[in-house]
């Protein structure tokens, strides 16, 4: 029997791929919805979005395409002393890349925003500190 308190379906004939702008939204009510105590530890952290990540970025992550990467934590975690910055140092900043992330979604039988936000937390547990295999870890423990 089927739901019919379903959500109207999309009338993809006039839908647009979602713009940086869009993916920006995400990201700000994914952050937004994290518990104030996370976002504390995160207020000077930069939350950019860009199509893709540059070829440099590639070449240092090893990624056979520019598709590979879905997000990035670049900067000094909280781990290292990463709370206080010193001369000359960059901010803490994490990427999302929207071309990525779109073609992830379109494989993969989740929503965009669940998408985005998994990332978003994902990076900023390497803000924390966290290596991948912990944070694997981690997501194993919680099922």
């Amino acid at each position: 029997m089927t739901d019919k308190r379903q959500t109207p379906p999309v009338d993809w004939a006039a839908a647009a791929a979602p713009s940086l702008d869009d993916l920006e939204r995400l990201a700000q009510a994914a952050f937004a919805r994290l518990p104030e105590p996370f976002r504390a530890l995160c207020a000077d952290v930069i939350i950019r979005v860009d199509d893709f990540p540059d070829d440099e970025t590639l070449d240092e992550m090893g990624c056979e395409t520019e598709f590979d990467l879905l997000g990035l934590f670049r900067g000094v975690g909280l781990a290292q002393g990463g709370s206080t910055p010193r001369t000359g140092q960059l901010p803490n900043m994490i990427w999302l890349y929207r071309r990525p992330l779109l073609d992830y979604w379109a494989d993969h039988d989740e929503t965009l925003g669940h998408l985005v936000t998994h990332v978003l937390v994902h990076e900023i547990g390497h803000h924390f500190g966290f290596s991948d295999e912990d944070m694997e870890a981690i997501e194993a423990a919680a099922g």
